[in-house]
């Protein structure tokens, strides 16, 4: 049986990824009768690209329960990616889908929350810990046999993507830095972008007697990288892969805030989330990993710290005038 999908926040970074590949890959395109795509902004480069891709994008207004059920509703959607927006209000917008795609009847309820909510604090990292509030309220309705939505709901905890390291390649190409406010020490595990893609793709399409498949179904996936990296360690990962000296360098959190405010195209918000991140990784609290949910949903093995430095080895690849000038690097 076909479904119809709805993803919200789908001109996010998240979002777009998840639309992207289920539109253009056939073993999950094939599985899906329509894509809908819920915009923040629909007159986005992303949404229209999303729109000559195949989907429906819908402008998603914040404010109203009331006229999001009627959204949905009229979607014709029978499952939904509900991906938390970057938006100053990201709590209250994400509590109104959550609220949205009950009251709509929605049967199939994939929720991506984060990686390490469960080990922030609500003094100290307070966006961070707002996704167990939000977890709750998605799956609060798994004991109501009144709700559909509470027969067929996953949800998938996503650890710190790569990418995020793209907000540091200036300092990459300029002075072959990587600069984070992590400490020397501690360690934390990247996941890839891509990698949260799969497994939520292979969910959306999972297919069982009560909605998602039933290895998927009330699953609760914490995703993170394969390998545990301190910030040298991860310099080092990049230095192999680029052929060129990479060093890593501590900075405060002073520091960071202004870097990317500066070189970050995030919204402000978003750049709050990833603060408190990195206070969880100078508090070892994201000294773990946590792979078994991508290999047993996928079949395949989540990608590595040199590979994903590969992967986008022109934006860190160190510069002169010239081009690039790969170093020796040194043993």
């Amino acid at each position: 049986m076909s479904r119809n999908l709805c993803i919200t926040a789908a001109d996010g970074h998240t979002g777009f990824l998840i639309a992207e590949l289920l539109l253009t890959d056939k073993s999950f395109s094939d599985k899906l009768a329509s894509v809908s795509a819920l915009c923040l902004h629909p007159n986005s480069s992303r949404a229209k690209e999303l729109a000559q891709m195949g989907a429906k994008v819908i402008p998603h207004k914040p404010g109203r329960v009331r006229e999001m059920v009627q959204t949905l509703k009229q979607s014709g959607c029978d499952t939904v990616c509900l991906i938390p927006p970057a938006h100053k209000d990201k709590y209250d917008v994400t509590a109104e889908l959550v609220t949205a795609t009950k009251k709509a009847g929605v049967p199939n309820f994939l929720f991506i929350s984060s990686a390490g909510c469960d080990l922030a604090e609500r003094y100290k990292q307070p966006r961070l810990r707002s996704f167990i509030d939000l977890e709750s309220l998605a799956l609060s309705a798994k004991g109501d046999k009144s709700v559909p939505t509470g027969h067929s709901p996953c949800v998938i905890r996503a650890g710190f993507y790569a990418e995020n390291l793209l907000n540091y390649a200036p300092q990459a190409q300029k002075e072959g830095l990587l600069p984070l406010p992590i400490g020397e020490d501690q360690l934390f595990a990247p996941i890839a972008l891509g990698d949260v893609a799969q497994v939520a793709a292979h969910v959306l399409t999972g297919q069982g007697k009560n909605g998602f498949d039933d290895r998927h179904r009330g699953q609760l996936m914490v995703l993170t990288g394969p390998k545990l990296c301190s910030g040298p360690e991860l310099a080092e990962a990049a230095s192999k892969a680029l052929g060129t000296e990479m060093q890593f360098e501590d900075i405060t959190e002073a520091e960071a805030k202004k870097v990317l405010k500066a070189q970050s195209d995030s919204d402000p918000s978003e750049l709050e989330y990833l603060l408190e991140y990195y206070s969880l990784v100078r508090e070892g609290k994201t000294n773990y990993i946590s792979t078994t949910a991508f290999v047993n949903v996928t079949g395949g093995h989540p990608q590595e710290p040199e590979e994903f430095f590969k992967v986008y080895a022109q934006e860190f690849t160190p510069k002169t005038e010239n081009g690039p000038t790969p170093k020796k690097r040194k043993h």
